[in-house]
């Protein structure tokens, strides 16, 4: 029946890392989970707060006691009253009584302050690390998975984790310590009654069992779909004009609605089943209530037991029961915790960007001489995307990289600044192999110009001072004024002190790279890197973009991927590349006269512009 109730989605349930396959086209399995190494890593967090969580747990340990010394006080003082023996041993019962559960509240509120600190700087160590070790996962991690993905499990993930901290894991030691404490102080009690109340112990355990072994998979399934849903709203936002432009509208919202609906499926059974772990306590609870009351009753006539203890047992089964009821639920929550930990843990377990060797320097000065020997690379292995390149690039010459779609032009820019290593081969930066060279002042002596100008929410000079932090508002402002981006800024509102906007939106496109070639002037690099930066603009922004380019360019070895003809003809030598192999190489004028491909494609572009033959 339940795997009926499940079927609606279960042939939809997604996969971890949503876009991610297998060099066959396959989606990996999923790997089986560890849960107790899942809670050894969030102990280690923890522990980094032994003492206060030390005190907390002595707490718990003392309301628990307090708690459990209650219900025996009131079977005294039942028993005394009964025996004639009132008076000012009443009156001290009932004060002891008081100052009892005085204290155990005001342990339990201290335990709940100290643990939700405890859990809180828990969480803020562990959002944390997992941001910064983002930032040291290769590009490729980025490139198969969605943003909004990631970002589920920075948010949603820990925040289950936060919520499990902050009550269900006293609450779990709680009902813990209560159950030993109950058990031991029934057995000192009453053997037999215990053994009375024991007998709808076996039947609470097998439907936990039941229930929680349902229940693990569905918080797991849901945990994922919200996941991919995050992913899924992150792409469409990004999205918004592409789909309005091409009035898709509908079919994004029934995939909202779908994803959705997994969450709700998922979510309604999860809940639904655990739902019954409350209604099967109080009935097994009420069950042991009545087999306690009525042969206790049966043993106090025969004067077996006192009024006293069947009092005290009464409290003491509800005690029973209750820590019991509360491991069920917790357990649920603990299950959801859990689910989000391992998806955190697994982005942590991704392996890092290759660390730079022992022996790894950092570069004080580059003259910019780049050579590449018979570099290969490929992301699978055996399937290389770049065969034997070869080519040298002098200080200060400007280096083009044509050829179709798929050629490898920005996979060997990714290799030039060490986003990847090459296969096989060797690329060397004034006459150092690349390998040998610190990621970090390679990627410092570089600046990138890129067809998609990424800018980040905050002033105009913010985001130009992006390239160097320390430099001046004037050092900014002459930036500007050499990338001829000065004038529209200042035409704009605010000037330099404009805001912007995430991603820049309120500004052209031919501005963004504008202010993307002043951040790089900003920065003064020792080599360039142009992917396409003027596509996509209007002719009389390229003329000024062109002018920033080379004012950018000028002394400074050059790499420019473009399209364009004006930007290819000005190279020094241009590389041509097709199905990652180098093919000709040389100036746009002796590659003319030699023909082949590079021919093809000027004579192609040169048909393809407004007036062409």
């Amino acid at each position: 029946m339940f795997k009926a109730l499940l079927e609606p989605f279960r042939h939809r349930r997604p996969d971890f890392g949503a876009g991610e396959k297998t060099s066959a086209g396959r989606k990996p399995k999923a790997k089986p989970k560890n849960w107790s190494a899942t809670l050894a890593r969030i102990w280690s967090y923890l522990a980094k707060r032994k003492a206060k969580l030390a005190l907390v747990l002595l707490l718990v340990l003392i309301s628990t006691g307090l708690a459990l010394l209650g219900p025996y006080l009131i079977s005294r003082a039942v028993d005394h009253y009964l025996e004639g023996d009132g008076g000012r041993s009443w009156v001290i019962f009932l004060i002891t009584l008081a100052l009892v559960y005085l204290f155990t509240s005001l342990s339990t509120w201290l335990q709940n302050i100290w643990m939700i600190e405890i859990a809180q700087e828990t969480v803020l160590r562990m959002r944390t690390d997992l941001f910064a070790y983002l930032h040291r996962l290769p590009i490729s991690f980025f490139n198969r998975r969605q943003q909004g993905e990631i970002m589920s499990r920075l948010t949603n993930d820990i925040e289950n984790i936060s919520s499990t901290l902050n009550s269900s894991a006293i609450q779990i030691f709680s009902s813990v310590l209560t159950l030993a404490g109950t058990v031991g102080v029934m057995l000192w009690l009453s053997p037999l009654l215990t053994l009375l109340t024991f007998i709808v112990v076996p039947l609470m355990f097998l439907g936990m069992r039941w229930i929680t072994r349902r229940t693990g998979p569905l918080f797991k399934e849901r945990q994922r779909n919200v996941g991919e849903m995050n992913g899924y709203i992150e792409e469409t936002l990004s999205g918004q004009r592409v789909i309005k432009a091409f009035s898709q509208e509908e079919r994004v919202i029934s995939g909202f609605r779908e994803r959705n609906t997994r969450i709700m499926l998922s979510g309604y059974w999860a809940q639904a089943i655990s739902g019954f772990i409350p209604k099967l306590m109080n009935g097994l609870n009420n069950l042991s209530f009545a087999i306690v009351a009525g042969i206790g009753g049966l043993l106090a006539i025969r004067d077996i037991v006192t009024v006293g203890i069947i009092i005290a047992f009464v409290e003491y089964t509800r005690q029973f029961t209750r820590p019991l009821n509360d491991l069920a639920n917790q357990w649920n929550t603990l299950l959801s915790a859990i689910a989000g930990a391992e998806r955190v843990f697994e982005v942590m377990d991704e392996e890092t960007e290759a660390r730079d060797e022992g022996a790894a320097v950092s570069l004080n000065h580059v003259e910019g001489a780049v050579s590449f020997r018979d570099v290969s690379f490929s992301y699978d292995e055996g399937n290389d995307i770049l065969h034997n390149i070869s080519f040298e690039a002098k200080p200060g010459e400007m280096i083009a990289l044509v050829g179709p779609t798929g050629a490898g032009k920005t996979t060997l820019i990714g290799l030039l600044s060490r986003f990847y290593d090459p296969s096989k081969g060797s690329i060397t930066l004034d006459g150092r192999d690349l390998s040998s060279v610190r990621r970090e002042s390679l990627r410092s002596q570089m600046a990138f110009v890129l067809q998609d100008t990424f800018l980040f929410k905050g002033t105009i000079r913010d985001n130009i001072r992006y390239g160097r932090l320390d430099a001046t508002d004037a050092e900014v402002e002459e930036a500007a004024k050499l990338a001829n981006a000065h004038s529209f800024i200042m035409r704009m509102r605010g000037g330099y002190d404009r805001m912007l906007s995430v991603d820049g939106s309120g500004i052209s496109q031919g501005q963004k790279q504008l202010l993307a070639i002043a951040r790089a002037i900003l920065a003064d690099p020792a080599m360039l890197v142009l992917d396409e930066a003027t596509s996509s603009i209007d002719t009389v922004t390229e003329i000024k973009i062109q002018e920033g380019l080379q004012t950018l360019m000028k002394g400074r070895t050059s790499f420019v991927i473009a399209h364009r003809l004006g930007t290819i003809r000005a190279a020094d030598r241009i590389l041509v590349l097709q199905n990652g192999s180098l093919l000709q190489q040389g100036s746009h004028d002796e590659l003319m006269r030699q023909g082949g491909l590079y021919s093809e494609l000027v004579h192609g572009a040169r048909k393809a512009a407004p007036g062409g033959a």
